[in-house]
């Protein structure tokens, strides 16, 4: 099973503990709170998942064969971060994960042509909240946001790393 694991992307690692129960994860808030944390401290004997940089899907069929992809079939900054949870909490459910047991992100954002080669961080933000802080996910992150030259394909704005623990 683990070539299958890695073959998708994802990699698991797992320790167990002692007879007693593990202490918990702990989410340092950033002070005063923020809309990520400072960090976190995560026991021996959690159950952990860490996910490869995960790319938006095309938001409607994807190009044709020999078409170059174009940053509008993908969606701009804020779509394509949507497109990005959206994978990163299928694949965190196929591992029997939640986007509550998400504690670090690392988010990478090309420069959008259309902001003069700035990166949209408001948009990336604002797909963000959609996902953490939320009444169905009221739990937050560590994350680290930088922005790249370029990303693997011109089409690409976002791509993020998830790491997940419980």
């Amino acid at each position: 099973m683990t070539g299958a694991v890695i073959a998708m992307g994802i990699g698991l690692a797992t320790w167990s503990g002692g007879a007693s129960a593990a202490p918990a994860i702990v989410r340092h808030t950033a002070t005063p709170p923020g809309l990520i944390l400072q960090g976190v401290t995560v026991p021996a004997g959690a159950k952990m998942l860490y996910l490869s940089g995960q790319l938006a899907a095309p938001i409607g069929a994807p190009p044709p064969a020999g078409t170059p992809a174009t940053i509008a079939q993908y969606g701009d900054t804020r779509t394509q971060t949507i497109s990005v949870f959206e994978k990163i909490k299928a694949l965190l459910a196929a591992q029997g994960f939640r986007m509550a047991d998400v504690i670090k992100l690392t988010v990478f954002v090309a420069g959008d042509p259309k902001l003069g080669g700035k990166m949209d961080f408001a948009g990336m933000n604002d797909a963000f909240k959609l996902y953490f802080g939320t009444p169905e996910n009221p739990t937050t992150v560590a994350r680290s946001t930088v922005q790249v030259a370029a990303l693997a394909a011109p089409q690409y704005l976002v791509e993020i790393e998830a790491t997940a623990a419980k």
